[in-house]
């Protein structure tokens, strides 16, 4: 079992719950995390840009990531979305575990 950190940046806290409940609902995260609002800097199409924007924090598993990724660029505002999937090299067993259950299509309980 892989368990990935999936980063991305909404405009938003209405957005980002949104799609953090899509994501659940879907089953591809166990959890997302909504984290306070953030000042984002950065470049874009040759303008510096400098812009409030609410991190989204996922944990689901390698498997699961390219559905993952889909559903965020399908429902994400943004011309070019920040996806950043960060592989947990250890953790609680007892939490890797569950991530993995809660991220598969039919989950055994």
């Amino acid at each position: 079992m892989s368990v990935l950190l999936v980063f991305t940046n909404l405009p938003d806290r209405a957005s980002a719950e949104a799609l953090a409940e899509k994501l659940i609902e879907a089953r591809l995260a166990a959890c997302v995390s909504i984290l306070a609002p953030c000042r984002s800097v950065y470049r874009w199409q040759g303008a510096v840009h400098s812009e409030e924007e609410v991190p989204l924090l996922a944990k689901t598993t390698a498997e699961a990531y390219p559905a993952i990724e889909a559903a965020i660029r399908a429902a994400h505002p943004y011309e070019l979305p920040e996806i950043l999937a960060v592989p947990v090299g250890t953790g609680l067993p007892e939490y890797l575990a569950w991530v993995a259950a809660e991220t598969q299509a039919s989950p055994s309980r």
